[in-house]
């Protein structure tokens, strides 16, 4: 078998001086899926970036064929038979599947317009060439994530790409649109594609890759046959310790109800009815997980538990009190906290320093100041047992969160929020971007705050992790809880991904 992709002693030290590829290099064979997996800031993201040319490297050579390359940009390595699906898909939402596959490389009627029927055909026979069904004429923003993810897929194939590289492809999809998937992979080596996996799901590239690279600070640190590794061994590869994916032990005492919804309605400005009737309770000492492919109203929930969006109808009770209509500082107050879906968003202010993102919902308060002044030294000492505590890697309490790896914003986040000793813990994908062992601690820390009585309430589009650590699952499918599962024990993503893609309810 022959060798597609060679990348050769690779350096890429970006302008803040993050040396993210430290003399990589790596050996893709042609007709394979090759897994790349390592810790959130090992470089694999960023070699990824500089094969399809988004980033420049500084020392290295990139081989494809046994040809080397000189790739300028995306169009570059297009061109060569080079192409990637990323993680957050980049498709026009208001074009149709076919407009889409073909922009770029439209077919025209006359000079300047395009021929909608031959880019339907266009469609049609690059979908049946590779038995990748989908629906020409159909808006990408009326389909499920699965079936736009085939079309970034067809693409690419539309745009002769012999070597496709998958960015978490696996990241929003239910366990039956990740079957479908890896049935399509599966299909396209055996059209001769070669596939280049990125995934932080040890299960899934057990399951789909022939051979694994595992990266770790920068570095390569192994490439070998799938077939010769375990979950474990990888793992332990990645991060240079054992790691446990055992599901974590049930609650010792569950209390009194925390957080309880009744009757939650939401209906947006174009008058779409986006929550349903929704009703729960999350119980001090517990963890209520809400599964749900991503889109189905779980972000217009937590922003309204959380005083981001003002509820239609119902009712939101932190201990028997109706919070809504509250400000966010407000439920703060009433000892809520909140780890944010989007980190940059709503998690922190990425200009400021570590100890101001620590502080920013609390330096109003004793012993962070002392009257009308702030107790910098204090401040300074909290956030380096912060840092510490929570494995945040920082030069300093005074580094901006800018100068970060996602991984380690999103410790930011967790070591602030948990450190209030929350009674109410609500938890959006609260390991997002992070790797194997940071996510770990995170777990590790849901369960903490979970012993010492905290109602958590986790939503999470990794479907391991809702059953990993949910005491009690709800299913969320287009704004309504279509099921409750009590017993988690021996719970699948299989019994959970029907309810999650609506084809099961129950009565």
């Amino acid at each position: 078998m022959g060798v597609i992709l060679s990348v050769e002693n690779i350096v890429k030290i970006y302008p803040n001086g993050v040396i993210a590829n430290r003399g990589v290099s790596v050996e893709v064979e042609e007709n394979t899926i090759h897994a790349i997996v390592g810790e959130n800031g090992a470089g694999k993201t960023t070699l990824m970036k500089v094969i399809f040319g988004i980033e420049k490297p500084q020392e290295g050579k990139i081989y494809y064929k046994g040809k080397e390359i000189h790739i300028r940009n995306p169009l570059d390595a297009i061109k060569i038979g080079i192409g990637m699906v990323h993680q957050h898909l980049m498709l026009a939402p208001d074009l149709t599947v076919s407009e889409n596959l073909v922009l770029g490389s439209e077919p025209l009627k006359g000079k300047f317009f395009l021929d909608t029927q031959k880019a339907i055909e266009i469609t049609k026979e690059v979908s049946k060439n590779y038995g990748l069904d989908v629906p020409a004429e159909k808006k990408i923003k009326d389909l499920p994530i699965g079936i736009k993810q085939r079309v970034e897929i067809l693409k690419a194939l539309f745009r002769n790409a012999e070597l496709l590289i998958l960015d978490e492809p696996t990241s929003v999809l239910t366990p039956q649109e990740t079957e479908v998937l890896f049935k399509t992979l599966k299909e396209l080596k055996k059209h001769g594609k070669t596939i280049i996996f990125i995934s932080h799901k040890l299960k899934e590239v057990k399951e789909i890759a022939d051979k694994v690279t595992v990266m770790r600070d920068g570095k390569v640190v192994a490439t070998k046959d799938a077939k010769d590794l375990t979950e474990h061994d990888i793992a332990y590869l990645m991060v240079g310790r054992e790691i446990s994916f055992e599901r974590i032990p049930p609650p010792k005492r569950i209390g009194e109800p925390l957080l309880t919804v009744r009757n939650l309605s939401y209906v947006n400005e174009e008058s779409v009815e986006v929550l349903k009737n929704i009703s729960f309770e999350v119980r001090a000492g517990e963890i209520l997980g809400i599964a749900g492919v991503e889109g189905n109203g779980q972000t217009e929930l937590v922003e309204i538990l959380t005083g981001l969006r003002e509820a239609t109808t119902g009712e939101v009770l932190i201990k028997g009190e109706n919070i809504l209509g509250l400000s966010p500082r407000k439920i703060r107050e009433k000892k809520v906290s909140h780890i944010p879906e989007d980190r940059m968003k709503n998690g922190v202010a990425d200009k400021a320093t570590l100890e101001e993102n620590f502080i920013v919902d609390r330096y109003y308060k004793s012993p962070f100041s002392k009257g009308a002044k702030l107790d910098w030294k204090y401040i300074q000492d909290y956030s380096n047992k912060l840092i510490k505590d929570f494995n945040v890697l920082a030069s300093s309490p005074k580094a901006t969160v800018s100068s970060l790896s996602g991984g380690n914003i999103q410790k930011v986040v967790v070591a602030r929020e948990l450190s209030s000793n929350p009674m109410v813990l609500i938890a959006d994908q609260p390991t997002r971007g992070i790797d194997v062992g940071s996510e770990e601690l995170v777990h590790n820390l849901l369960m903490k705050a979970r012993d010492e009585g905290s109602a958590v309430f986790l939503v999470s589009a990794d479907l391991d992790e809702v059953l990993k650590l949910s005491t009690r699952i709800v299913v969320i499918y287009n704004g309504e809880i279509v099921a409750r599962f009590n017993e988690v024990d021996g719970l699948t993503g299989k019994d959970l991904g029907p309810y999650m893609l609506g084809i099961k309810r129950e009565e």
